[in-house]
């Protein structure tokens, strides 16, 4: 099996993430805990927001549909859950502490497809130095969003393949037809 196939394989994973992610900032009213590595919960806020896309069958059978609009105009969004479809992009809203980033993600591949992240020092043009720190300072927010959602991806994988699965997609489940 090709690297390919195994990604296509795989998609429902990064799917079943986003729709989870989805239920998760809902049910606690945007806040979403996780273990940073080194034994600290660290709580995120996350909104999804604007923009999702949908996927129902594949190849030539293959549906999308594009939701957009503000948090309240997503229920058509939540109307193509209960019809089987499943939730490939989503625009998140994300804060951890002082750090605000809003990102789009895809599922299948779990790639970031765009990302705003917090303002960083501006350079003076002629400083090297400046210039260096700067962009260090731009990997270093674009990589803590990373290890955010990777920190968060961690936590549903360990609660996917847990005892405590069924009764998180009852509740997943009730809350798509809710």
């Amino acid at each position: 099996m090709d690297l390919v196939d195994i990604i296509a394989e795989k998609r429902f994973l990064g799917q079943e993430f986003l729709t989870w992610l989805w239920f998760k900032s809902e049910e606690m009213d945007g806040v979403v805990e996780f273990d940073d590595g080194e034994a600290n919960v660290i709580e995120a806020i996350i909104a999804f927001e604007k923009l999702m896309l949908l996927e129902a069958g594949e190849g030539e059978n293959q549906e999308q549909v594009t939701c957009k609009g503000m948090r309240a105009e997503l229920n058509e969004a939540r109307t193509g859950l209960q019809m089987g479809k499943k939730l490939e992009q989503a625009r998140i809203h994300l804060v951890v502490g002082e750090y605000e980033w809003h990102m789009t993600i895809k599922a299948s591949r779990m790639e970031f497809r765009s990302m705003k992240f917090p303002k960083v020092m501006k350079p003076a043009d002629d400083d090297r130095d400046e210039v260096a720190g700067a962009l260090l300072d731009i990997v270093g927010v674009i990589n803590g969003a990373c290890s955010v959602i990777d920190d968060i991806f961690k936590r549903f994988v360990a609660i996917r393949i847990s005892d405590v699965w069924p009764v998180e997609l009852l509740r997943m489940n009730a809350w798509v037809q809710g």
